[in-house]
């Protein structure tokens, strides 16, 4: 049995329930100098897209453009000079590496379409309600913001929330659980005062007619 003063009865931490592995790690600041990294680099991209006026082609087309003109005069002035050529290992895809991309690929597709069909033809409605309210959801906060600041804002709650929750978690859990108290009773007190009062109207409606 799960604790009563923990939220869901959870019998496990914070950190368990992420996994408990490197991401749980990163995720709860246990490793700081990463969790940092992450950040800055993260909010470093950010301003480059967002305040610089770049777009993701633009710049993966300039970063590649001053690559390949680095390694072309450096690999020039080798030749000339009688140096060595740019380090370049020699890349390439295995085919079992292929096979196991593809392999993933087309197993998450087809449970992607085998969902999709499931839902266009009615079979699970619960999935569906699922699924039309977190569109929605994603429609509205998209019409709110771009995609690349919702990521940012995204990846700075996962990094933070729960973090500042396992380190608050006794007094988070308690005010959640008394709120969550106080929903139950005034659910009731509007079932008893309202829900009742039509209910016992509605009966008394049909004995009369």
């Amino acid at each position: 049995m799960g604790s009563p003063h923990r939220l869901f009865n959870r019998q496990r931490t914070v950190h368990q329930i992420l996994g408990g592995g490197l991401v749980a790690d990163v995720i709860l600041w246990r490793k700081k100098n990463l969790t940092v990294g992450i950040l800055l680099l993260t909010l470093a991209v950010w301003v480059v897209f967002e305040r610089s006026g770049y777009t993701v082609l633009s710049l993966v087309s300039s970063v590649f453009l001053l690559l390949i003109v680095i390694l072309f005069l450096w690999a020039k002035s080798a030749s000339i000079l009688n140096r060595p050529a740019p380090p370049l290992p020699d890349l390439h895809l295995s085919d079992e590496v292929v096979n196991e991309a593809a392999a993933f690929i087309k197993t998450h597709v087809n449970d992607l379409l085998s969902v999709s069909r499931d839902i266009a033809m009615g079979k699970d409605s619960r999935l569906f309600f699922k699924v039309a309210l977190s569109l929605g959801l994603i429609s509205f906060v998209g019409g709110l913001t771009d995609f690349l600041t919702l990521g940012y804002a995204s990846l700075f709650s996962v990094l933070t929330v729960p973090a500042l929750y396992e380190r608050h978690e006794d007094s988070v859990d308690s005010y959640c659980l008394l709120g969550y108290m106080k929903m139950q009773q005034l659910y009731v007190k509007f079932d008893r005062n309202c829900v009742n009062r039509v209910r016992n109207r509605i009966l008394e409606t049909k004995k009369l007619s």
